[in-house]
């Protein structure tokens, strides 16, 4: 059975894929303004990011229109390029100084 086809039978609405889509955006602010460690901060970022892709394929699947999945194939690409300079900073960030402590690195000088 397909996600569609689960979505006609009644198993899934949008008011479903909107509050899971609000509770793990909960959870990456959450999670994203409590933790210090730069790598958690960096995943609660991905959690917000899956967060709004699964609205746009919520609202794109609602309103049978597909710009929603066209932008999350955007988004995904946005996503893959944070990732991918957020690793290289934070493995810079690790040798020069030997922690991933957010609080290490309040204050900016050369």
């Amino acid at each position: 059975m397909t996600v569609g086809m689960l979505a006609m039978a009644g198993g899934v609405s949008l008011a479903h894929a909107l509050l899971l889509a609000g509770a793990l955006f909960s959870i990456g602010i959450a999670g994203f303004l409590s933790r210090r460690n730069l790598i958690v901060m960096f995943l609660c970022t991905e959690l917000m990011f899956q967060a709004v892709i699964i609205v746009m394929a919520a609202f794109g699947h609602w309103y049978w229109d597909f710009s929603g999945q066209v932008f999350i194939i955007f988004i995904l690409t946005i996503a893959a390029a944070e990732a991918a300079l957020a690793l290289a900073l934070v493995v810079l960030l690790h040798r020069r100084r030997a922690t991933l402590d957010a609080s290490a690195w309040r204050e900016l000088r050369e």
